[in-house]
């Protein structure tokens, strides 16, 4: 009898701790993408992928769905509940079990993103990008799952730390294979609607980027210039930068059957791209412009 009070009494604070953690935690700056910080509460404020432009990163794929992330505001609300009823010595479950599974779910979307931003050459690594807030808001995740009472049994509780993760990594990736399943006609058979070089195209978007993206948004270029970086990517796509004397620039995201023709590049080499128009991102906090181009091909000349 004395040991099941210690034990109720033990886990009654431990829930407390662990969802205060997490609502703490909620609030306060995750991870950092080129000096710009994202809080936990980003993504269903709508700020997650405003910071991801800002910084030169992708746009939301799927803006006529972005209501679905409000329901990470219940995060917050259910740590509260969790703590009152773990107070009141009242069974924590499912409010526990909820608010521990979206909070793993939202934190692996964080960190998948982010390692895309590093693909794309924005950080050199995930865990650089990550904050002590990211890892406070995971243990205490899995510590409120974990302590959830009165459920003794650690099948559920397995299955509720996984829930989370999996549903968002699968989410994450089938939406990565639409995104690049897009059915177009290749790049390389298309006639493009505007050549320039890309000293002028820079210089066009800087003057009057409104203006500009309306003329060039989604519309094939060929871009020629002299390359000022060429990046080969682990899942072997490539991208190949042109940029200005401010530090604005274009970057182009090429095809993987363009591999073996980009390992023969090297900075500062002649070349002429052609691609699909992006648009243009400005970096306050950079004071520069990035325009970027996707589906890309070295041109034929």
């Amino acid at each position: 009898m004395i040991q099941t009070k210690a034990n109720t009494s033990t886990g009654k604070w431990l829930q407390t701790l662990f969802a205060a953690g997490l609502l703490i935690s909620f609030f306060l700056p995750w991870v950092f993408w080129d000096s710009s910080k994202v809080s936990g509460y980003a993504m269903p404020s709508g700020d997650f992928f405003k910071t991801s432009e800002t910084v030169g990163g992708p746009a939301n794929p799927f803006p006529q769905f972005s209501f679905a992330f409000y329901i990470f505001w219940v995060i917050p609300v259910l740590a509260l509940l969790t703590a009152g009823f773990a107070l009141l010595k009242k069974k924590t479950i499912p409010f526990a079990f909820i608010a521990g599974a979206l909070s793993l779910s939202l934190i692996t979307v964080f960190i998948l993103f982010s390692s895309t931003l590093v693909d794309l050459g924005i950080g050199s690594n995930v865990s650089g990008m990550l904050k002590p807030a990211a890892y406070i808001h995971a243990l205490s995740a899995v510590g409120l799952i974990i302590t959830a009472f009165p459920v003794k049994n650690i099948a559920p509780k397995l299955i509720w730390l996984l829930i989370g993760p999996v549903i968002a990594y699968g989410s994450y990736k089938m939406g990565e294979k639409y995104i690049m399943g897009e059915t177009h006609a290749a790049t390389e058979n298309v006639k493009a609607d505007y050549t320039v070089n890309s000293a002028d195209l820079i210089k066009e978007f800087i003057t009057n980027d409104t203006v500009t993206n309306k003329k060039y948004i989604e519309k094939i270029l060929i871009v020629n210039g002299n390359t000022s970086a060429v990046e080969v990517l682990a899942d072997s796509t490539s991208t190949i930068k042109f940029e200005d004397s401010t530090g604005s620039y274009v970057i182009f995201s090429l095809e993987k059957n363009q591999l073996d023709l980009v390992k023969n590049i090297k900075k500062g080499d002649a070349v002429s791209l052609k691609g699909v128009c992006s648009g243009s991102i400005f970096s306050e906090i950079l004071g520069t412009t990035s325009i970027s181009f996707k589906r890309a091909t070295l041109n034929k000349k």
